[in-house]
């Protein structure tokens, strides 16, 4: 098995191939990564020599050709996706998004890969007040990174009903874990409590989240991989509902930090209430979460403590 992953120096990317190399001692893996800001090679520092390494942008026709060559699966993690980087500049959203992977599936048809895997959002979607989402509900984004996203979505499913081209695509919540960039909610609170700064909250910080940890979203993409049916979108979700500001307090209770720390802003633009997805269609193939927010959340917080290397010179 060979496959190509793309934006896998990235926070879940470098999660995956990890996860992929522990599990699959014969697996050879083409990591494509244009290592932006998000891109950081130290995520693959301890496993750089199993892998085969190519800095490139999958807007590069030419690179992406040669980087997808002989391989038997594409997953593409690449993709910008800081909504708030987003509202202030989308141009760089809608190029890599779309059109990157617009690139990607061009190769990966002309190459006749045997799976295309889209990793996609719970954004696309847009909020719900009750209720959870189904993969076959109406998108309604409401950020820049959300369409973008979306229309990348939809550009994937197009390849399957035009030119039967085998992919998927997953939709996952909210991320958590060791190695996502400090300008994410969870890292950057634990990292501004540990060096005592204040953590600033979007309005009252009502806004609800599911929290999955990133090894379990990992699990379950592998878990498509291989029991996926082509053409299907898969939600991917833990149940673990949460508002920011309950989050924010279990951050500090476990730093042993006081909740004086926090403090308020305006609530920003386009700021989905909340965000739920019904997961009965992976978990009907046998895939469920394994890991409780209160345990994942005490070992990221531990992670960022132990690992301040990584991330002081990203702040």
């Amino acid at each position: 098995m060979k496959l190509l992953v793309t934006g896998g120096a990235g926070f879940i990317g470098s999660n995956f191939v990890r996860y992929i190399l522990t599990k699959y001692k014969s697996c050879e893996i083409v990591v494509l990564d244009k290592l932006t800001y998000a891109g950081n090679i130290s995520n693959l520092k301890d496993v750089m020599t199993d892998v085969e390494f190519v800095t490139g942008d999958i807007c590069d026709e030419v690179v992406v050709k040669r980087s997808v060559k002989d391989c038997d699966c594409v997953i593409n993690f690449a993709a910008e996706t800081h909504v708030d980087r987003s509202i202030t500049d989308s141009a760089a959203f809608v190029r890599t998004d779309v059109m990157g992977t617009r690139v990607l599936l061009e190769a990966a048809k002309d190459k006749q890969v045997e799976l295309y895997i889209q990793i996609s959002t719970d954004e696309v979607y847009g909020s719900i007040g009750q209720g959870s989402f189904t993969e076959t509900d109406v998108l309604n984004p409401s950020s820049p990174y959300a369409a973008s996203k979306a229309g990348a979505d939809l550009l994937v499913l197009s390849y399957f009903k035009t030119y039967d081209f085998p992919c998927v695509i997953t939709r996952s919540s909210n991320n958590y874990g060791p190695y996502q960039h400090p300008e994410k909610m969870i890292p950057r609170f634990i990292t501004s409590a540990i060096k005592n700064h204040p953590l600033t909250i979007y309005g009252r910080g009502d806004n609800i989240r599911d929290w999955i940890h990133v090894a379990d979203n990992c699990k379950a993409i592998d878990f498509v991989r291989e029991r996926g049916t082509p053409g299907e979108t898969y939600n991917i979700g833990a149940g673990n509902e949460k508002k920011n500001i309950e989050v924010t307090k279990s951050i500090l209770q476990l730093l042993g930090r006081p909740p004086s720390l926090m403090t308020f802003t305006a609530d920003r633009p386009g700021h989905d209430y909340r965000y739920s997805l019904n997961c009965s269609r992976i978990r009907s193939l046998g895939w469920s979460p394994e890991t409780t927010f209160e345990d994942g959340l005490a070992q990221t917080v531990n992670w960022y403590q132990d690992n301040k290397w990584w991330w002081s010179p990203l702040l």
